[in-house]
C-alpha cells in the first residue's frame, strides 16, 4: 500500500508541474477546439488574415475572431486528480466545464430520472447508489497520495489545495440521496480532504423539492456550496415534450429554495430544445424563469444529437405539440437568433453579478460576461457574428465535427 502511495503521489507532483495534459477519460472534459486530432487544420483555417476586400460586417467579425483566440488556445487543464490516484469510476463520467480541475468523486452511478430524450449521458447505466464504504475508500485514497506528496515537497510551498481545490459529486444528480446520506458523504469529504474549499453537484429541480429550507442549509454548512441546476428550458410545452418531469414553477420553487439556504446556484438552458416551430416561446420564457430567480451564474448548451432525434422527434408527436412534421432543428444560425433573444429579454439586474457563459463544447459561439453591466457588450458580440455574411461562419462558428459533450 505505500508503494502504491508513493506512486500515486508521484503522479499528483507531476500533475502539478505540467499545465498542459488533459484527460481522455471524461468525454465531457472535451471541451475545447484543442483537444481534436483534426486541430492543426482549423488553426490554419482560424489563422488565416480575412482580405480587406471582404465586407464592413466581416472587418467588425476581427474583434470578435480577437474573442475566441483565447478559446481556441491549447487548454491549461491538468489530468483529473480522481484518474491519476487509480479512482474507479463507472463510466462514462461527466462534469461541467468548471469542474475541470476538481476531484471528481462519484457518489451515485447515472441519474435517478433518466428520462429526457434530449440527453444521452446516461442511458447505457443504470441507476445506482454507490455504497458509502466505496466513497469512504475513494476519499482515503486521494488524501494518502496528497499528503504523500506534500510531505515529498516539504521544502516548497506546496500545499494539499495545490492538489485537491474542489470537490464535484458525480453523475446525474447526486443531490437526489436523501438528506442523512448526502451529510454523511459530506462529513467523510471534511474528514478526509479538510483543506477542500468548495463541493459541487448536478441537481434536478425534483431534487430540491424533497428537502426543506433547513435541509438545504444544513447541506450548505456541511460543505455544499454550489449546485448546477438543468432547467433546460422556462417553456411548459418544451419541458413536456422533452419529458423533462418539471414545469416552469418547479424550476423556479426549486431555484428560490436553493437561494435562501445560501448554496449558488448555476442554472443550465439548452439551446434548439424547442425546434424551429417554439424557439421564441423557449427563448422568452427561459428568460423570465432566469429573470425571476436571479441565479449566481447562468449557462447555455446546444442541442446535438449524436443518436440521432427518433426519441426527441417522438416525445413532441405524442404531446401533440408540433406539426405532422415533427420537431425541426435549428440551423446554428438560428441557435444565434435564439440565443439573442434570450439575451435580449433578459433582465437580471447589475446588482444580482449573474455571471454569463456559453463556453460549453456544444455551442457554436462562445460569450462571457456579467449580464446587467456587459449585457449590451454580449449583445453587440453577437450581432456582429449575425451580421456577418454567411460564408464567414467558417472563421466565427465552432464547425459541426467539433462540437459535443
Amino acid at each position: 500500500m505505500r508503494r502504491q502511495v508513493s506512486v500515486l503521489a508521484a503522479l499528483l507532483s507531476l500533475m502539478a508541474g505540467v499545465s498542459s495534459w488533459t484527460t481522455t477519460f471524461f468525454p465531457s472534459e472535451r471541451t475545447g477546439l484543442s483537444d481534436s486530432p483534426n486541430q492543426k487544420p482549423f488553426d490554419e483555417i482560424r489563422n488565416r488574415p480575412i482580405p480587406r476586400f471582404l465586407s464592413t460586417a466581416t472587418r467588425r467579425c476581427q474583434r470578435i475572431r480577437a474573442i475566441h483566440k483565447a478559446r481556441y488556445s491549447r487548454t491549461s487543464m491538468r489530468m483529473n486528480i480522481g484518474d491519476a490516484v487509480g479512482l474507479s469510476y463507472r463510466a462514462p463520467v461527466f462534469r461541467p466545464p468548471a469542474e475541470a480541475r476538481s476531484l471528481i468523486l462519484q457518489v451515485t452511478i447515472g441519474c435517478s430520472w433518466n428520462k429526457c430524450t434530449f440527453c444521452e449521458m446516461y442511458q447505457d447505466k443504470a441507476f445506482q447508489v454507490k455504497p458509502l464504504a466505496d466513497i469512504e475508500a475513494d476519499l482515503k485514497l486521494v488524501a494518502d497520495a496528497v499528503q504523500q506528496c506534500c510531505d515529498n515537497n516539504k521544502g516548497s510551498d506546496a500545499t494539499p489545495s495545490d492538489f485537491v481545490r474542489d470537490v464535484f459529486l458525480a453523475d446525474g444528480d447526486a443531490m437526489t440521496l436523501p438528506q442523512g446520506q448526502l451529510l454523511q458523504v459530506l462529513s467523510l469529504i471534511r474528514k478526509y480532504l479538510p483543506h477542500v474549499r468548495r463541493v459541487s453537484s448536478y441537481c434536478l429541480p425534483r431534487n430540491v423539492s424533497y428537502k426543506s429550507i433547513e435541509d438545504l442549509k444544513e447541506l450548505h454548512e456541511h460543505g455544499l456550496s454550489l449546485v448546477y441546476v438543468g432547467c433546460e428550458s422556462g417553456n411548459d410545452q418544451v419541458l413536456e415534450a422533452v419529458s423533462k418531469g418539471e414545469t416552469y414553477q418547479s424550476s423556479v420553487d426549486a431555484l428560490v429554495k436553493l437561494q435562501k439556504a445560501g448554496i449558488k446556484r448555476s442554472v443550465m438552458i439548452l439551446l434548439g430544445l424547442g425546434g424551429t416551430d417554439l424557439s421564441l416561446q423557449h427563448a422568452m420564457d427561459s428568460a423570465k424563469l432566469c429573470t425571476a430567480t436571479e441565479p449566481e451564474f447562468l449557462s447555455v448548451l446546444t442541442t446535438s444529437f449524436p443518436r440521432g432525434m427518433e426519441r426527441v422527434e417522438e416525445g413532441y408527436r405524442k404531446h401533440s405539440i408540433s406539426t405532422a412534421s415533427s420537431f425541426q432543428p435549428q440551423t446554428a444560425r438560428e441557435i444565434l437568433r435564439e440565443l439573442k433573444v434570450f439575451l435580449e429579454h433578459l433582465e437580471i439586474p447589475t446588482s444580482a453579478r449573474t455571471v454569463f457563459r456559453s463556453d460549453h463544447a456544444s455551442n457554436y459561439f462562445v460569450l462571457k460576461g456579467r449580464l446587467g453591466r456587459e449585457k449590451e457588450r454580449l449583445l453587440s458580440d453577437l450581432s456582429a457574428v449575425l451580421g456577418a455574411p454567411e460564408e464567414e461562419d467558417r472563421y466565427n462558428l465552432r464547425p459541426e465535427w467539433a462540437r459535443g459533450l
